[in-house]
């Protein structure tokens, strides 16, 4: 089971929802960068569960401990090693699971590819293996923002049928983090908030759209063909639990225009080259052109629910199942911060594979 990601820039998570703790391995930061854990601490807060009424209660403070590759808060080169504790879980609440298979979960496919599965709030399957993904990008958005002040900002475009106003503006952390949906939209995330209320109510669950906008990247990052920069992006954000799409700049939409109003005419401002409109989303020929990179992922209804669903159980007999446990009735709010670390991770190993071939690029 591969549980690696990166080419020079590379991390790898461990751990099972409940198990005794997850974790990530961080090989290859460059020595001599600042960190701490309260700087992590921060990013996992935004993750966490049980931080709102609208996600799941578990109760995890997630801490983090830095176990190796960090000494006197800077970074020595070699791997550094987080891990943080499982404190909540209750595995009672699965053992109606350890046969039946929730549907649109990963349990069947878990058991058809390994014959063994830990069913305990899904193990491997879990969300709570992101938590090593989102510690890893601590660090990766450091790495960004001392080389070109990059700027990496996810929020929750749209939940169900409810989406917010196309916004016009680069949003700040503040707006995104002003709700508990993280939707910088002040007014569609109170109408977001009482529809995802309203489905935890009934049982059921909501699915829905975040954009992630970053800022800073220059020209130049991405490969031409087997690794464009889209497609690892879209490796790394349908890596995700529950996601189900990526598009990137004017994505689907683009094709219902023509190419004379598709494409992105190029002018000279201030001595460098821009692109009039911006509907390649930052990315051309799978390189970078120096505008901002823009992207939508697709999250589908969380998979566990408290209604009775036909399944059936390993044997395969027919029989009903009703979800127990601690599930979030829309796994968006949580996933922000998942998204925007995913992005981070991508782009400064790119970053990295760049600045070993040439010199204009630098850590």
């Amino acid at each position: 089971m591969p549980n690696s990601f990166g080419k020079l820039f590379t991390i790898s998570t461990w751990g099972e929802s409940h198990g005794p703790a997850v974790g990530v391995v961080i090989d290859g930061c460059p020595p001599r960068l600042a960190i701490t854990v309260e700087e992590i601490q921060v990013e996992l807060d935004r993750r966490r569960p049980g931080q709102s009424e609208i996600v799941t209660p578990r109760k995890e403070e997630d801490r983090v401990e830095i176990l190796s590759g960090v000494f006197e808060g800077l970074t020595t080169g070699a791997p550094i090693s987080l891990v943080v504790h499982n404190a909540d879980a209750r595995s009672n609440a699965y053992d109606e699971m350890r046969d039946k298979f929730r549907p649109s979960h990963a349990d069947y496919s878990y058991q058809e590819k390994y014959g063994i599965r830990d069913h305990r709030g899904g193990g491997r399957s879990s969300a709570r293996e992101t938590i090593g993904r989102v510690a890893a990008g601590v660090l990766a958005k450091k790495i960004l923002k001392q080389a070109a002040s990059v700027e990496i900002r996810a929020f929750v475009q749209s939940v169900h049928t409810l989406a917010a106003p196309v916004l016009m503006h680069f949003p700040s952390l503040a707006e995104v983090e002003a709700s508990a949906v993280r939707c910088p939209h002040p007014e569609t995330a109170a109408r977001m908030i009482e529809l995802i209320k309203t489905a935890r109510s009934e049982g059921d669950s909501l699915g829905g759209i975040i954009q992630c906008r970053i800022q800073g990247i220059p020209a130049g990052l991405g490969e031409p063909v087997f690794d464009r920069l889209e497609a690892d992006l879209a490796k790394a954000m349908l890596s995700l639990p529950a996601t189900k799409g990526f598009e990137v700049g004017s994505g689907f939409a683009g094709t219902k225009l023509k190419g004379s109003e598709h494409n992105d005419a190029f002018n000279v401002k201030d001595g460098k080259v821009h692109t009039v409109t911006n509907r390649s989303g930052g990315i051309q020929g799978g390189i970078s052109n120096g505008e901002e990179i823009y992207f939508n992922v697709a999250f589908k209804p969380t998979a566990t629910i408290m209604q009775s669903q036909q399944t059936v159980d390993k044997q395969g007999l027919p029989t009903e199942l009703t979800g127990r446990g601690r599930h979030d009735p829309c796994v968006l709010p949580r996933a922000v911060p998942i998204v925007e670390a995913m992005a981070a991770l991508v782009l400064v190993d790119h970053w990295m594979r760049q600045s070993a071939q040439t010199k204009s690029f630098k850590l």
